[in-house]
């Protein structure tokens, strides 16, 4: 602290980061370390900012709707990383299960996928569970509507 007061950061310090633009650098962090994003896919010229109602990933695939939605049953695992809803743990027993059967929706949950999030982004079989008529900014606002609700937090009265 000494040394913040001393080089006139004072100011700096007393104000806080608010949570939600620390827990997007957090995620943005971690799709550059475990997803194999490159800083450009996350930010540029046209979004230099980090949407704060929106995870970075999430708003990558609406940024990029034109490749979507993928097909589960054949999409590579670098291609599984990049739809909302699929983890690295849940993209890996997707590639494993495909090796034993096709993959149908039942399936997704048991394997680890937000169905949720990765239902606009996906099709299984040729089946697709998203909205018939999308596009970017509906899925933008159905997904920012989802992430508000389980961003609220729980209350213990009804006061």
């Amino acid at each position: 602290r000494d040394l913040v007061r001393s080089r006139g950061l004072g100011d700096v310090y007393k104000r806080q980061v608010p949570m939600i633009r620390e827990h997007r650098l957090y995620q943005a962090d971690w799709l550059l370390r475990f997803y194999d994003f490159k800083a450009g896919e996350i930010l540029d010229e046209k979004n230099p900012f980090i949407d704060p109602l929106l995870d970075p990933k999430a708003n990558w695939a609406v940024q990029n709707w034109h490749l979507f939605p993928m097909e589960i049953n054949r999409a590579s695992y670098k291609d599984l990383l990049r739809i909302p809803g699929i983890g690295v743990t849940s993209a890996k027993r997707i590639v494993m299960a495909r090796k034993y059967s096709i993959i149908k929706y039942e399936h997704l949950k048991k394997l680890g996928v937000v169905i949720k999030r990765a239902k606009y982004f996906i099709t299984v079989n040729g089946e697709f569970l998203g909205f018939r008529k999308e596009s970017p900014e509906l899925i933008r606002n159905a997904l920012i509507e989802k992430e508000k609700m389980a961003m609220q937090q729980m209350k213990l009265f009804n006061i």
